[in-house]
């Protein structure tokens, strides 16, 4: 029996399933999302200095308000993907007669098919957030890119040094003294509820390894329900981010930007039999991405 499928999605409706998609991408639990950006956004920073004053009956002009701003400027990105409906129709099928508990299957094969072109959206964005170059086809430059990165840019973001590459051995001893410079230079936000530190999983791996070996609450082999936390601090494990770095950041202060709303934001699913009795389909999807932080100086990174 043949089985046809056409679908096509722009603007509003199609960043409904982008927005899907893109929640997909763990990294951005821990980034603020700024979803409307048509081409750019300004982020505003404020440093005040000597504005509140003893109260007089007069008003006398004190202190100094100064504005300065990061541009967000999110990169359109798109997937072009052809492939014959078979490599994806046996799949649904599948699970449209799987039995059991767990998640209920996609409802229609083109919901499903969205679903799998989800995942590569996802993946592409968890990894360009922290190491994309956006001179890279397919990728948006990232927070830690070498010297053309969001922090490198900045020029303000706090350093702070590994001992050696991480190891079960050396972790802790390495983010204390990334929790011993974050006391040093980022102070003012030091226990700031969104104040996480990021790791890769990799990186996290290595310390419950430490935990366990500590026997940290009779954590020897981490059993237990035990929250990713090191000295107080919040631990956010990014798939994307890089082994052997850490960043101590607030959410609020790292930002990941996308447009949902205009028609460059479009999904269609296109069957070719009617076109050149193939038993094709084609994928397209069309996107954008940018990350962008607003106070450098209250990042600290160690790599």
């Amino acid at each position: 029996m043949a089985f046809t499928t056409t679908s096509n999605y722009s603007g509003k409706s199609a960043g409904i399933y982008v927005s899907a998609a893109l929640a997909q991408a763990n990294s951005l639990e821990y980034l603020t999302m700024l979803e409307n950006i048509k081409y750019k956004s300004n982020i505003q920073k404020m440093a005040g200095s000597g504005l509140v004053q003893n109260a007089t009956c007069d008003f006398t002009d004190a202190g100094t308000l100064a504005l300065t701003e990061n541009v967000l400027t999110p990169k359109l990105l798109q997937i072009n993907l052809d492939l014959c409906k078979k490599t994806l129709l046996d799949s649904w099928e599948a699970m449209q007669m799987r039995a059991g508990a767990g998640a209920p299957p996609p409802a229609s094969f083109d919901d499903y098919v969205i679903s799998y072109m989800g995942e590569i959206i996802a993946n592409g964005v968890e990894a360009s957030v922290w190491s994309g170059a956006a001179a890279t086809a397919g990728q948006f430059e990232g927070f830690l890119t070498g010297t053309t990165g969001a922090f490198a840019q900045d020029g303000t973001v706090n350093t702070s040094t590994a001992s050696a590459a991480y190891t079960a051995a050396n972790i802790i001893a390495n983010l204390q003294t990334l929790t011993a410079d974050m006391a040093t230079d980022i102070s003012a936000v030091l226990r700031k509820e969104d104040l996480h530190i990021f790791m890769s999983p990799k990186t996290y791996a290595l310390y419950v390894s430490a935990v366990s070996t500590l026997g940290y609450v009779n954590a020897y082999n981490m059993n237990g329900d035990y929250a990713p936390v090191f000295e107080g601090y919040r631990l956010a494990v990014c798939n994307g981010m890089p082994d052997n770095q850490l960043v101590a950041a607030e959410k609020s202060n790292l930002f990941f930007g996308t447009d949902l709303l205009s028609d460059q934001t479009r999904i269609s699913l296109m069957d070719m039999a009617a076109l050149d009795g193939s038993d094709n389909m084609r994928l397209v999807a069309r996107y954008s991405g940018g990350v962008q932080i607003g106070i450098g100086a209250d990042i600290v990174h160690q790599s």
